[in-house]
């Protein structure tokens, strides 16, 4: 029964043409594209953290929305009626599953001890409402980046007693991930950096976060999780430089300390534009190396160099990331709303207007990413391009059977070489354009 959103209607398709603010205009769960339903293509999650707890407080000002949900703050009657608010507005729009911190569930306790009952008493609330929606669990992650003990990092932290703080929570995290069938489990380094190199141990704290995340691995598999542990790259923000920059150097930081088996990726399309990069570069770095596990599905503000964490609606992006995804075979994870209203975007229907805008926007992409490769002309030019190395000369360098001096006698009896062919970067976006835009 509605509770918190009665004025808010079930959500469904009504079409591009619907001017109904209130309805997907691109998001119809059981439209079939490349032999899947869109649902089964785009398994959205809702992130706890932001939908339920965020008020749009800044560094400049105190919040102007209200998640009370009719119970007083910091108080386990406010935790569950996130629960509550939660479900209730997971079932109107149809998301399948959610992603949490421990914290986000409940007010952190004055000792561990407390803090670990509530999270005991909360996650069996949860695991009812899972029972009778359906409804379930993408993943969970512990926030070591909020509370002041976590000022110098978890993993990475000075303090011998923090990291093995860091260690309980993780140890909790994961018993309550486990209990609500999670599929993965994130570690997000906020703090798992430095501020300047006068007072850091680099690889001390690598070590240690290396052992942190191996600690986690073997007791995971103990209690039976399944899933993939999973990174989150990011570069700065809050720490000025973070360890996990990208997904090349978390990928060769997993390589490095032999904890590759088990991680994987999950993508930010923000944390990616931090990075200096886009987010097609981060996916395609993944899943080139078997690492795309998941994806946080939103977009940063070119003119602001923070982490806006807004809701997404550029489509290039969302097509450019479905096309790898579809690229890659899909993915194992899902694609969590990591994602914020803007602050003076302070109502409930906000709340719905930002996860209409996103699944919308990423319905929109898959579509326009299947006709990208059904079209045939992107994957017809790369394989073109790079058509000289079928020669036998290119064939012996693609099978790591020619030697140095060999390729040198070549290029002596070529003579002058001719020029690589074009690039006709161009063209190819002019394709894109044409596909993005096409009325069919």
């Amino acid at each position: 029964m509605s509770r918190f959103f009665s004025q808010i209607p079930q959500i469904i398709y009504e079409g591009p043409d619907s001017k109904n603010p209130l309805a997907f205009k691109y998001y119809n769960p059981k439209h079939v594209i490349m032999g899947k339903t869109m649902v089964e293509h785009l398994p959205f999650a809702m992130a706890w953290w932001h939908n339920l707890c965020a008020e749009g407080t800044d560094m400049f000002g105190v919040g102007t929305a209200d998640k009370s949900f009719g119970a007083p703050r910091n108080t386990m009657a406010h935790a569950r009626a996130k629960v509550d608010a939660g479900f209730e507005f997971m079932q109107k729009l149809g998301i399948p599953y959610f992603c949490f911190h421990d914290v986000d569930l409940i007010p952190e306790g004055e000792t561990i001890t407390e803090t670990n009952a509530r999270l005991d008493e909360i996650s069996d609330y949860i695991k009812e409402k899972m029972d009778e929606t359906g409804i379930k669990c993408l993943w969970g992650t512990a926030n070591m980046f909020t509370n002041p003990r976590f000022m110098n990092g978890a993993g990475s932290t000075n303090s011998a007693d923090v990291y093995c703080f860091a260690a309980a929570q993780i140890k909790k995290a994961l018993d309550i991930t486990v209990k609500l069938g999670g599929k993965g489990y994130v570690f997000w380094g906020g703090r798992e950096g430095y501020e300047t190199l006068l007072n850091t141990d680099v690889l001390f704290e690598q070590e240690n976060i290396a052992s942190l995340m191996k600690m986690a691995v073997e007791y995971g598999r103990s209690i039976g999780f399944k899933g993939d542990f999973l990174i989150e790259p990011k570069p700065k923000e809050p720490m000025k430089h973070q360890y996990d920059f990208d997904a090349a150097t978390a990928i060769g930081f997993l390589r490095q300390y032999g904890l590759d088996k088990d991680f994987k990726m999950n993508i930010e399309a923000n944390h990616a534009t931090l990075a200096g990069h886009t987010f097609q570069h981060e996916l395609r770095i993944s899943a080139i190396n078997g690492m795309l596990g998941s994806i946080d599905a939103n977009q940063g503000d070119i003119l602001l160099g923070w982490d806006t964490d807004e809701f997404p609606f550029n489509v290039y992006d969302t097509t450019l990331c479905m096309y790898e995804v579809l690229k890659a075979g899909g993915i194992k994870g899902g694609f969590n709303f990591d994602s914020k209203t803007r602050r003076p975007s302070n109502t409930k229907e906000d709340m719905f207007y930002s996860y209409i805008l996103g699944m919308d926007a990423f319905a929109l992409g898959l579509i326009k990413a299947a006709a990208l490769i059904e079209d045939g002309r992107l994957d017809a030019f790369v394989k073109e391009r790079y058509e000289s190395f079928e020669s036998p000369i290119g064939k012996k360098i693609r099978e790591n059977t020619a030697t140095l001096a060999e390729l040198a006698l070549h290029a002596e009896q070529l003579g002058n070489p001719p020029s690589p062919s074009s690039g006709k970067q161009e063209y190819l976006e002019c394709i894109l354009n044409q596909i993005l835009f096409s009325q069919n």
